[in-house]
C-alpha cells in the first residue's frame, strides 16, 4: 500500500466491482431461460490468445449461430459461467466483507423473455433477480443494473435479423419497462446497453447481427445502434413517467480515445476525427441530436440510416442522466498506417502490454475522464477497469501483486480527475470474482480479487479462493482511496 497522490474521493463514493450475467450466471437450462448471443460462443481449444482474438473480430455467421444454438454436446463456457445464479448469496457476502458500496451486474434478457418476442415475461426469472437485488440491499450494496450485457436472445438474430429490425425496439422497450416496474423502487442506476459503441468491434454480441446477414454490413450496424439509442430514449421516457426521481438512466461506452502518433498535423487531425467517431454515441444520447460529422461520415460511405422525425423528437426530449465507461487500454493513430474509420488504430510503443496484448496506460484514464467531463458535464461511473492475467495458485494462495499495482495506478488517476473537477461517483473493478472472458471465452484470463477453481474447459471444484488483491482492495475502500 502507498499514499494516493490524489486522495480526493467524496465520502459517498461508490467503491465496488462489475460483472455480467452472461459471463457469470450459468444455469442455462434452469427456470425457462432461452439462449442468448453469449451462449452460442464456443471455447476455442488449442488456439493462442492472438488467434482467438482474430477469430472474434471476424464475427459469427448465421449458420454458425443456428448450429451452435442446437448444439448441446460441445462446450460453451458462458452457458455455465461460475454458477453465480446459485452462488450469488455467498459471493455477495464475500464482496460485502471487502466493504463494497456498489455492485454492477446485468439482468439476462433471455431469462425474462427467452425468445425476445414472448407475449409474457418469465416470472421465475424475475423472482430470482428480485431476491438477488434484495440480497445486495441487505448487505448495504447499491445495485447498478445493466439491462443488456451481450444477452440478446438468439431468436432475435435468427428470426428478425438482429437490432437492425425496428421490431426489436418494441420488444426491448417491453423488457425495460418490466424491469423498471419490478425493480425501479430498489435500483437507482440503470445502464441500458453495455458498451453501446462496441458494435464497431463486436457486432454479434452488441446488436445480434451476423456478418452474412446484410449486404451493406456497416449500414446495418449503424441502423442497429440507432435503434438501440431509440430504445434507450423510450426507456428514459418511461422512467420519467414513473415520477421517481431516484431512477437514473445512463449509457455506457468502452473508451476508445486515441492519441496522435506524433505532433505531425496529419496525425493530430486524424486522431481528433477518430475520437469523434467514438464520441458520436454519447453526443447523440447527451446532446439529443446527430452531429453533422457523423452524418457526413455515413453519407461518404453510402451507409445513411433511417432516422424518422419521431426519432429526432424522442432523442431530443430524452437525454440521459449519467455516463458509464469501461477503460482497459489506450491506442494511437498514425496517418501513414490508419484510416478514418472506427477502431483502425495502432499500438503505442511506449507502453507495456498484458498477455492478451492490451496496453497498460493509467494516465490514459485521466485523459479520457477529463475529456468526457469537459464535453458533457454529466456524472461518470467507471463501470469497468481491470487487468486480465494468468494467476497461479501456490499453497492455496494467489500473490497477484501485478493486479494491485495496475489498479492502484488507475485509481490514482481517477482521484486526479476528481481533483480537476470531474464528477466521478463510482468505480467498479472488473471483475471482482473470476468469470468467463467476454472476448476469448477463457477462464484463464482472470481479473478477480476472488479466484474461482474452474479451468478453460469447465473442469474444477468452483471453489472460491481469496487473492492477495482481495485484502488490498479492502484497505483501499476502508481508506476511501487515500491508501492505494
Amino acid at each position: 500500500m502507498r499514499k494516493n497522490q490524489y486522495p480526493f474521493f467524496p465520502d459517498d463514493f461508490l467503491w465496488g466491482g462489475a460483472q455480467a450475467a452472461s459471463q457469470a450466471d450459468g444455469a442455462y437450462l434452469e427456470d425457462g431461460k432461452g439462449l442468448n448471443s453469449s451462449d452460442v460462443q464456443p471455447y476455442l481449444k488449442g488456439l493462442s490468445n492472438k488467434e482467438i482474438q482474430k477469430l472474434e473480430l471476424k464475427g459469427m455467421r448465421l449458420n454458425q449461430v443456428i448450429d451452435n444454438s442446437q448444439d448441446f454436446t460441445n462446450y460453451y463456457p458462458k452457458r455455465f459461467g461460475i454458477d453465480f445464479y446459485h452462488t450469488y448469496s455467498k459471493d455477495l457476502k464475500l464482496l460485502s466483507k471487502m466493504g463494497f458500496k456498489t455492485f454492477r451486474t446485468s439482468i439476462d434478457w433471455s431469462r425474462i423473455f427467452p425468445n425476445g418476442d414472448d407475449s409474457e415475461p418469465n416470472n421465475k426469472a424475475l423472482e430470482h433477480y428480485d431476491k438477488m437485488i434484495d440480497c445486495m440491499l441487505d448487505l448495504g450494496i447499491e445495485p447498478i443494473i445493466t439491462m443488456n450485457h451481450y444477452e440478446t436472445p438468439v431468436n432475435i438474430t435468427i428470426k428478425y435479423g438482429g437490432w437492425t429490425n425496428r421490431k426489436v425496439i418494441t420488444m426491448f422497450e417491453k423488457f425495460g419497462k418490466i424491469l423498471l416496474d419490478w425493480f425501479g423502487s430498489k435500483v437507482k442506476y440503470w445502464i441500458v446497453f453495455n458498451q453501446i459503441n462496441m458494435v464497431q468491434i463486436e457486432p454479434f454480441l452488441s446488436v445480434g447481427i451476423c456478418v452474412d446477414q446484410y449486404q451493406n454490413e456497416e449500414k446495418a450496424l449503424y441502423q442497429a445502434v440507432h435503434n438501440q439509442m431509440i430504445a434507450t430514449a423510450l426507456i428514459k421516457k418511461y422512467a420519467k413517467s414513473l415520477n421517481n426521481p431516484n431512477i437514473k438512466i445512463g449509457t455506457m461506452v468502452a473508451d476508445g480515445t486515441s492519441y496522435p502518433a506524433t505532433c505531425k498535423p496529419d496525425d493530430v487531425v486524424l486522431s481528433m476525427c477518430q475520437n469523434r467517431l467514438q464520441y458520436f454515441f454519447t453526443d447523440v444520447q447527451f446532446r439529443g441530436y446527430y452531429p453533422k460529422y457523423i452524418l457526413n461520415y455515413l453519407s461518404s460511405r453510402k451507409s445513411n440510416i433511417v432516422i424518422s422525425d419521431e426519432d429526432i423528437k424522442l432523442l431530443k426530449e430524452n437525454t440521459l442522466d449519467f455516463l458509464a465507461i469501461s477503460y482497459y487500454f489506450s491506442k494511437i493513430v498514425d496517418s501513414t498506417k490508419n484510416k478514418y474509420q472506427p477502431a483502425d488504430t495502432s499500438e503505442n510503443p511506449y507502453l507495456e502490454k498484458s498477455p492478451w496484448g492490451w496496453s497498460i496506460d493509467p494516465q490514459g484514464l485521466y485523459n479520457s475522464l477529463s475529456q468526457y467531463w469537459d464535453r458533457y458535464q454529466k456524472p461518470i461511473i467507471i463501470a469497468e477497469n481491470g487487468l486480465g492475467m494468468y494467476d497461479k495458485v501456490e499453497n492455496g494462495c494467489i500473490h497477484d501483486y501485478y493486479r494491485s499495482n495496475y489498479l492502484s495506478q488507475h485509481i490514482e488517476q481517477i482521484g486526479r480527475a476528481i481533483y480537476d473537477g470531474a464528477n466521478i461517483i463510482g468505480y467498479c473493478a472488473w471483475s471482482p470474482i473470476d468469470i468467463v472472458s467476454c472476448s476469448s471465452q477463457q477462464m484463464s484470463k482472470r481479473y478477480g480479487f476472488i479466484y474461482v477453481d474452474r479451468d478453460d474447459e469447465g473442469h474444477g471444484s468452483n471453489k472460491r479462493i481469496l487473492k492477495d488483491s482481495y485484502f488490498w482492495y479492502k484497505k483501499v475502500i476502508e481508506s476511501n482511496g487515500n491508501e492505494i
